[in-house]
């Protein structure tokens, strides 16, 4: 007889009434098990994310673009929201019905307010404030020496305009003393061409097709800041960086000198409930858009792990110290999800699953053994009655009770495994009839 053959027979031998009221409790025990885990596993991450990126022509949306391609490629689609700046993007994001998930943040644009749910993925990159100023002012280093003159100061809601009001304002400029224009983007271009501005202050790194133009744009200048230590007391958000000579164009000798400016940080806004994995998409498309090398930065300086004006993601902070998630460096984006997903399901399984396989035999045996002492029981009490009292019933009615009870035993339904239990049984109900006999016949 083979494997499979004594497999079988063993299996023929059990009862399949004792299985169901053994096996059915504890199936619906591990269904509870799994109902509960199912309850702490996460949804699938959704395939879409709408990110507020920035004005027409600006770095964010030159990034978005970037972002997006990313995601593609493990089948996430962005979509693009344009907005006026960073003040635009934290206002949408503090809108639940905005529909925007994500938003590019300048930092001193805002902080975290009661109540807010957002939290910042890092720094990403500088994000300098550049001053560009007509030729023909002279050679100023200082905001205050443009007191009087029409400046650009970037359109409402961006993180342009914010900026340079707080530049302004801590020089003494303002609308009263000073021709304030909000205006921003490629149209600087053309107004510093046709001498409606005198300067105009951008925000955005040298990827910004509005700072890349007005840096190549004949009789346009570009001012290096003189107090740009002391402005990074005053405003902590800020940072002073040095822009090198030539490090813009070597052959064109772009800037002509070393222009010290300051910096704030840009980084990206989502909400505390994204989805981990996008989180984790989201960081590896920064990497692969700000992690190389930059005018103001080496390979590898950026994504960094601060917070900027929000707290920090938690799962931004494990992605910083330890990369792309395991399961993501050798799954699909798709197959690593659902497998994270699924090892919560395990937790039944060892918690419930192992107990019951090592139960469940002995639970089985209990109750087909349990049958046959319920018929032992009733022996002893007749054996017992017969002791002190053979009067009590006839010699016939003690064996009618015998018969009785042989006659149930025959009909329990045992397993072949425990058939020598029901002949031992069956043994001890002749010997109660023999002591019966004999002590009725003593008796009468």
């Amino acid at each position: 007889m083979n494997r499979k053959q004594r497999m079988t027979k063993r299996l023929s031998e059990l009862s399949p009434r004792d299985l169901l009221v053994v096996g059915l409790p504890l199936l619906l025990l591990l269904a509870a098990g799994f109902w509960g885990a199912a309850q702490f596993i996460r949804p699938a991450p959704p395939d879409t994310l709408v990110l507020s990126s920035g004005g027409e022509g600006g770095a964010y949306q030159r990034f978005a673009s970037a972002y997006k391609e990313t995601l593609a490629h493990y089948g996430v689609r962005l979509i693009e929201k344009p907005s006026a700046g960073s003040l635009d993007n934290l206002q949408r994001l503090r809108d639940d019905g905005s529909g925007v998930d994500a938003g590019f943040f300048q930092a001193g644009t805002g902080q975290a307010g009661e109540g807010d749910a957002l939290v910042s993925l890092g720094s990403f990159y500088h994000e300098p404030l550049w001053i560009f100023y007509r030729q023909g002012l002279g050679e100023p280093d200082r905001i205050l020496q443009l007191k009087g003159r029409r400046i650009a100061i970037g359109g409402p809601g961006s993180g342009t305009h914010h900026l340079a009001l707080e530049m302004l304002g801590a020089n003494g400029l303002d609308a009263a003393n000073t021709r304030l224009l909000e205006k921003g983007g490629l149209g600087l271009v053309e107004a510093f061409g046709k001498g409606e501005i005198d300067a105009a202050f951008v925000v955005g790194p040298t990827e910004s097709a509005t700072v890349w133009s007005l840096l190549f744009t004949p009789g346009v200048r570009l001012m290096s800041l003189a107090h740009a230590d002391a402005y990074t007391r005053r405003l902590p958000h800020l940072s002073k960086i040095v822009l090198s000579r030539g490090a813009v164009d070597v052959v064109q000798d772009i800037p002509v000198r070393d222009v010290t400016l300051v910096a704030s940080a840009a980084t990206l806004l989502v909400r505390e409930d994204m989805h981990p994995a996008l989180i984790d998409l989201l960081l590896e498309a920064a990497i692969e858009t700000h992690g190389g090398a930059g005018i103001f930065q080496k390979p590898g300086d950026f994504p960094r792990a601060m917070a900027v004006g929000f707290p920090l993601s938690g799962e931004a902070a494990r992605y910083h110290k330890s990369g792309k998630p395991l399961l993501q460096r050798y799954l699909p984006f798709w197959a690593a999800t659902l497998v994270d997903r699924m090892v919560v399901m395990l937790i039944p399984v060892i918690a419930l699953l192992l107990p019951v396989f090592k139960f469940a035999p002995s639970i089985y045996t209990w109750r087909v053994r349990s049958r046959i002492y319920r018929r032992y029981g009733e022996l002893k009490f007749i054996e017992a009655e017969v002791e002190s009292d053979p009067s009590r019933h006839t010699q016939e009615e003690w064996l009618d009770k015998l018969d009785a009870i042989e006659a149930d035993a025959n009909r329990i339904p045992t397993p072949l495994a425990f058939a020598d239990m029901l002949y031992t049984l069956k043994g001890h109900i002749g010997l109660v009839r023999e002591a019966v006999l004999k002590r009725t016949t003593t008796t009468a």
